[in-house]
């Protein structure tokens, strides 16, 4: 049996194509939901919206520190590789999650597959880079999404033989919905569609702790917003986190937040930037797709955005992904909003750059992961 483990949002996109592709060639596999993220807009309607079954095993572990989050993940996973000892167990991403998990099966003597292996943006004070790099020192497959993650593992001394290009599965699950999300009917209860033709708006997503943790950096990137907002719409889902932490400094005031969509009226004109709940994959999609521009500090998005062939300004001053600036529409702006704006209104300006492929990001990872794990001689038993 195969444990395919799933923790936040975007690890929920990534486990989806690799679960297709083990359903359509018989291979058992089971699929546990840490609970990391714990609410129903950033988890269970994803699974809905992705087509994947119901968890079959759920952690629940929700919210606390970072170690107390792992902690909780490592203690309730550890059960229940007990119960059903696994022949491998995939992590993806870098969340808490997976090196939780990845931990408890390498202790376990139970194989570890890593899928995004090798991405660093070379700053230790993301979360994420320490997730990244202690989850590939313990893997046994490594599979890559581009070149770079390749050359950065053997400069870390991990064996070749290791590590597997097999490209990106957030891809092949944004082209499998590609087609859904076009029906998904969100810019059009957004008033982002008027008498059938499409109105210019820019999309945005924050949830990095260097952006939202710290105040002056949150007031900085909400000024921005606004100042782009007079010239176009900005339409802001926002993590369940942000929102707190915009309470927290006492600033909903500099955003227009609906907290329910239902009752909106799609003519209505807002001064400042729309502030929404999270939204479920395909209405997600559905919005991204039909941007002028993105601006973001999710590391998921810069890489959809290249597919989609639409500007994105990454409020970091790095990214692990610098394959989205050298070979799609990505930059770095870091977060100064004199920079931000200048760039924002230069780039929403100009055309759309036309779609992006860089190599193997085509649809057919996760197949390229699955014939990996049939020829490495596991036994993978029901």
């Amino acid at each position: 049996m195969i444990y395919l483990v799933a923790g936040a949002r975007p690890n929920f996109m990534k486990i989806a194509p690799i679960a297709r592709s083990m359903r359509k060639r018989g291979m058992p596999h089971k699929i546990v939901h840490t609970g990391q993220h714990y609410d129903e807009e950033m988890s269970g309607t994803f699974f809905q919206d992705l087509g994947l079954p119901v968890p079959d095993a759920h952690l629940g572990v929700g919210s606390g520190t970072h170690a107390q989050q792992t902690g909780k993940v490592m203690t309730a996973f550890e059960k229940v590789c007990f119960r059903e000892r696994p022949c491998l167990v995939i992590v993806v991403g870098d969340v808490n999650s997976t090196v939780a998990c990845a931990l408890v099966a390498a202790k376990l003597r139970i194989p570890v597959a890593h899928v995004e292996a090798g991405l660093r943006s070379f700053d230790r004070s993301m979360p994420e880079e320490i997730n990244r790099v202690l989850t590939d020192r313990i893997s046994d497959y490594l599979f890559t999404t581009c070149e770079d993650a390749n050359a950065n593992l053997c400069r870390e001394g991990i064996p070749a033989e290791r590590i597997h290009f097999v490209g990106n599965v957030m891809i092949d699950t944004l082209i499998e919905h590609q087609k859904m999300a076009a029906h998904s009917g969100i810019r059009e209860r957004l008033g982002l569609e008027k008498n059938g033709f499409p109105v210019r708006y820019a999309v945005s997503t924050l949830h990095r702790p260097s952006n939202v943790d710290e105040r002056e950096s949150l007031r900085n990137i909400l000024e921005s917003l606004n100042a782009i907002h007079e010239k176009m719409p900005v339409v802001f889902p926002a993590h369940p986190r942000t929102i707190k932490q915009l309470k927290k400094f006492g600033m909903m005031d500099q955003v227009c937040f609906l907290e329910d969509l239902a009752g909106m009226d799609p003519r209505a004109s807002h001064e400042r930037v729309l502030t929404i709940p999270p939204l479920g994959y395909l209405d997600f999609l559905s919005l991204m797709s039909g941007a002028s521009l993105v601006l973001t500090d999710s590391g998921g998005i810069q890489e959809e955005t290249t597919i989609l062939g639409i500007p994105c300004l990454t409020l970091r001053p790095n990214t692990e992904r610098p394959i989205t600036i050298r070979e799609g529409t990505n930059k770095l702006v870091g977060n100064e909003p004199g920079i931000i704006v200048s760039e924002a209104l230069g780039w929403a300006a100009r055309k759309k750059t036309g779609k992006k492929l860089p190599k193997f990001w085509d649809g057919k990872a996760a197949d390229r992961i699955v014939r990996v794990i049939n020829r490495s001689g596991l036994q993978i038993n029901a």
